[in-house]
């Protein structure tokens, strides 16, 4: 008997779709590479041409007949553009769906952090408000289920009232591969452009405050003038909200999928050090790519891995000594596999595995 799973892809839509966008992209790859044929897994969108990434997707796209803001509004009192035949209902992001489907439908949403409490100045007073109050919309909801990636989320809102039954943990996870890193030619020639050769020490991300890129500019200041060979610092990635000094960083912005892949594997560190976090995608996507890493204790995705240097995000000083001790790690075939390794659990299809556990 075929179940049909609907997931939201609505975020795709946004002006900035950001991790929560990675994250759709790669649970809509890891379904499809399950290969269930019992599967049907449908993309619900809102009215309006698709985007790049939302054709991209390997599902079938059902579009609403409202506005991304309209379903927005609308989605926490109606299930707008559910096809009745779903057994799944997965709100990807707070926006919703939170009904819908069939008789006895699953219905839940993946609740990523709850950075507009952790770091008020990551979101907008009205950004705030929404969110706490979706929150607030689920803690009423018992039956949604919460799917959450990142650690002690669940025990925080089990403190507030939540049930412990409704969490369920879900895996991130990294591209399989089939999209090849651009070659290195290819990459130096874009570095180039921007004046950089030779070594370089990477960030990748959204450009905001809360990502804390001015004390990692302090930081690799002070260690470069120890430690040439770590090059300059280049951020990649597009300007997020509120207003980032780069100072004398190097800002190639948002880059294709390839050259991304390929700065990770060429970089001679990469270094992501935010203040708050929900997971971080970027450093785990770094190891994946055999390069070493430092980072905050306050990254989720990487703060029990071994092979990640990690350091106080809120100490100029910490982060620049963990730059330090990075560069000094080795970099030969089996430093660089061990460092694949610690990651190779952290796939899209585990995290699709990890979703249909918490569905049934």
């Amino acid at each position: 008997m075929k179940r049909t799973i609907t997931i939201s892809v609505d975020q795709l839509y946004r002006a900035q779709p950001g991790g929560i966008g990675t994250y759709v992209r790669g649970l809509a790859s890891g379904l499809a590479a399950l290969d269930e044929s019992s599967l049907e897994v449908l993309g619900l969108a809102p009215r309006g041409s698709l985007p790049a990434d939302a054709k991209a997707l390997p599902l079938q796209i059902v579009t609403a007949s409202l506005s991304l803001r309209a379903l927005t509004r609308l989605w926490p009192f109606w299930p707008l553009g559910v096809p009745k035949r779903s057994n799944v209902v997965h709100a990807t992001s707070m926006a919703g769906p939170f009904g819908g489907g069939a008789r006895a439908a699953v219905h839940s949403v993946a609740l990523h952090d709850l950075l507009w409490r952790d770091e008020p100045a990551a979101a907008t007073r009205s950004g705030a408000r929404f969110h706490e109050a979706r929150l607030q919309l689920l803690a009423r909801r018992e039956d949604v289920r919460i799917f959450t990636s990142s650690p002690g989320l669940g025990e925080r809102l089990i403190a507030e009232g939540f049930e412990r039954s409704r969490f369920h943990s879900v895996r991130l996870g990294v591209d399989d591969d089939s999209t090849p890193p651009a070659s290195e030619k290819l990459v130096r020639e874009l570095l180039s452009r921007f004046g950089v050769s030779g070594s370089f020490t990477l960030y990748a991300g959204t450009r905001e405050p809360r990502k804390n890129i001015g004390a990692l500019i302090e930081a690799h200041r002070m260690a470069r003038s120890e430690r040439p060979e770590i090059g300059p610092l280049v951020l990649v990635g597009p300007a997020g909200w509120g207003a980032v000094a780069t100072l004398d960083a190097t800002v190639l912005g948002a880059v294709e999928r390839p050259l991304l892949k390929g700065l990770y594997r060429d970089a001679t560190l990469f270094a992501y050090v935010p203040r708050a976090e929900g997971w971080g995608l970027p450093p785990v996507e770094a190891l994946h790519a055999g390069t070493r890493v430092v980072a905050s204790s306050s990254t989720p995705s990487v703060v029990a891995n071994a092979e990640v240097v990690l350091v106080d995000a809120l100490d100029s000083s910490s982060i620049s000594e963990g730059l330090l001790r990075a560069v000094d790690q080795p970099t030969d075939e089996v430093s660089n596999a061990r460092r694949r390794k610690s990651v190779a659990d952290l796939t899209w299809r585990n995290c699709a595995r990890d979703h249909l556990v918490g569905w049934q």
